[in-house]
């Protein structure tokens, strides 16, 4: 099975769901037309499927090599980033200024959906590097900004984030690298950090990391930690790199899924660079507010890691049904001549549906957030910036946590269509699930986004964003009422279904959202207890909601065969995911809300 990028399901959602258009008539995008997004998405479509495509496999049985500090990548992979880089896919949504393109990052996050899925460990390099680039951005001094953005942007440069240690894990107030203040401004940083992505490799001529550390008498905890820029390479006042830094790699991690990812361990001020001891860095805006700066790459890579999901879903899910056609085995349960593909059988249809529908939402849910913050960015009223601030903020949560526990079920249900050949790891179909489970740990857990869609997103706001989203679904639902009687007769029923159980759905999403703001004080353990039910029932009733918003394009288009076949596709996913999936936001829902009884329970169990 060759990956082919979803062109016309992203064309699809950007014109039917996440308001690509309205869009474009803001000023910061009034140069990029239509053609523009659709050569840039054809471009992108052949590029990852012909260069990048072809090195997953490779990359999985041949990973990165370790040797007396250096790290050599796989060789497919070092082509593949210099073709990346020649492209100017780093520098897609950034600033024009800093040698980026300047796009939507909505448009963005489909070429990166498309990176993602045909190589989900060779992408973590730009994944991190486009975090950086935001965090200096945004935080850095005109000083930094001249020195280091414009070769990340450029690609001969790349970046990562180093805040994990061998104490400190999602607990950020155990960090204990410190850094020591020179007289010259800099800083000598000394500590060790772990489960570094990138953190040596031979793709790009030098490597910019992020370091969280600590001061002299900074205050215990989160608040005493500061950021700072501490480069492989020193650079030198004109650009071009100098001394070795202290900044080593100790070895790199043998782990269960994407292998083609040098996960490395740094140690920082082991006197093995050129600069005597101490690395080298600079701090980044203040002192003691490093985790505040810090978040700001963490927000962007939790919402690509949910994007990273979308993409290794859509990989299985093509997989699957290249294999389901193929494969011939057994007579249908109606009766026929002889045995069947496997496609025709109503149980691997089941699985093929849900690996699409799940696949599906969580792209549109994923890419109305990308809209949300381009609006909050770029749109020139305060107000439509403050409102789609707080829902991309509200989404970005979701978007990592429910697009990631899907790419589970769904990479886990592409083995098992697969069969036994599935746990062969030769048909490729185990890699994607291999893959697929580091993707609700790194960059925050599960627990860890589920909990700041309750504390930050919902108690916070008194359940404003949340609120707000239900309405706007509640007038889909009035919209699906009225198309019911309109419709052709074939897709009435379907319609009404929809209709049904998204109402459904609304309704168990709002008594959570209450839920959550009622008990909050009074048995905040029960509350949070049931904190990932309450982020998987928001994921699928926001993927349901946009599934229906697409099943309502469906029932009015008309178009060319090619056309009417895809949509007969959406609205057929779209009644399935109604029918089979929004059933499972009700049950838990009802789970949440035992949460002061199981939490009771708990507390005098050994699990207390």
């Amino acid at each position: 099975m060759t990956y082919r990028a979803p062109v016309e399901d992203f064309r699809f959602v950007f014109e039917h769901i996440a308001g690509l258009p309205d869009l474009l008539t803001l000023a910061a995008f009034s140069a990029v037309e239509s053609d523009l997004v659709d050569a840039v998405l054809e471009e992108n479509a052949k590029f990852t499927e012909e260069v990048v495509a072809p090195t997953n496999w490779d990359g999985d049985q041949h990973p990165p090599v370790y040797k007396d500090g250096v790290v050599q990548v796989t060789a497919s992979f070092k082509k593949a980033f210099g073709h990346f880089a020649e492209g100017g896919w780093q520098g897609l949504r950034h600033p024009e200024q800093w040698g980026g393109q300047g796009l939507p990052r909505l448009l963005a996050t489909a070429t990166t959906e498309n990176l993602y899925a045909a190589n989900v460990a060779f992408s973590l390099c730009p994944m991190l590097t486009d975090g950086v680039i935001e965090a200096l951005l945004l935080t850095g001094s005109d000083e930094q900004k001249q020195c280091y953005v414009r070769p990340l942007v450029e690609g001969k440069w790349t970046g990562t984030m180093n805040l994990t240690e061998p104490q400190a894990g999602s607990d950020l107030s155990m960090v204990s690298a410190r850094a020591v203040a020179q007289d010259d401004g800099s800083y000598r940083v000394f500590g060790q950090k772990i489960y570094i992505t990138f953190g040596e490799h031979d793709l790009a001529e030098n490597i910019i990391h992020l370091v969280l550390a600590r001061t002299a008498n900074a205050p215990a905890g989160v608040k005493g930690l500061s950021l700072f820029i501490v480069p492989k390479y020193l650079v030198n006042a004109d650009g071009s790199l100098g001394a070795r830094n202290d900044v080593w790699c100790a070895s790199i991690e043998h782990k269960l899924g994407i292998h083609g990812s040098p996960t490395a361990v740094l140690l920082f001020g082991d006197d093995k660079g050129d600069v005597g001891v101490g690395a080298i860095g600079t701090l980044i805006g203040e002192e003691n507010r490093g985790l505040e700066y810090m978040f700001i790459m963490m927000n962007a890579a939790r919402f690509a890691v949910g994007v990273q999901g979308i993409g290794v879903s859509e990989a299985a899910t093509q997989k699957a049904i290249a294999y389901a056609r193929d494969r011939v085995q057994s007579r249908a349960v109606e009766g026929s001549a002889g045995p069947v593909a496997i496609i025709a059988h109503p149980d691997v249809q089941r699985m093929l549906t849900t690996m699409r529908g799940l696949t599906e939402a969580a792209r549109s849910i994923a890419c109305v957030a990308a809209a949300a913050d381009d609006l909050s960015i770029e749109h020139p009223d305060a107000e439509v910036r403050r409102a789609n601030h707080a829902l991309y903020d509200y989404l970005v949560p979701v978007v990592k946590g429910f697009s990631t526990e899907c790419a589970l079920e769904v990479t886990s249900l592409g083995v098992q269509v697969h069969g036994g050949m599935g746990f062969i790891e030769e048909t490729g179909a185990a890699q994607f699930y291999r893959d697929a489970r580091i993707l609700t740990i790194y960059e925050g857990t599960t627990a860890i986004q589920s909990n700041d869609l309750v504390g930050r997103k919902t108690i916070r706001d008194a359940g404003a964003a949340a609120f707000g989203l239900a309405r706007d679904m509640h007038t889909t639902v009035e919209a699906l009422a009225r198309a019911i009687g309109q419709a052709p007769a074939a897709q009435r029923s379907g319609l009404q279904l929809i209709h049904d159980q998204l109402g459904a759905a609304i309704q168990a999403y709002e008594q959570s959202v209450q839920y959550v703001l009622d008990h909050a004080r009074s048995d905040v353990r029960a509350v949070f207890a049931g904190s990932v039910p309450y982020l998987m029932l928001t994921g699928y009733v926001l993927g349901g909601w946009h599934l229906a918003r697409a099943a309502l394009v469906c029932v009015s288009a008309e178009g060319s065969d090619g056309n009417r076949s895809f949509m007969q596709n959406k609205f057929a996913t779209a009644v399935f995911y109604a029918g089979t999936i929004l059933p499972r936001v009700q049950a838990l829902g009802q789970a949440m809300q035992h949460g002061v009884t199981m939490n009771d329970a708990l507390q005098h169990s050994d699990l207390s």
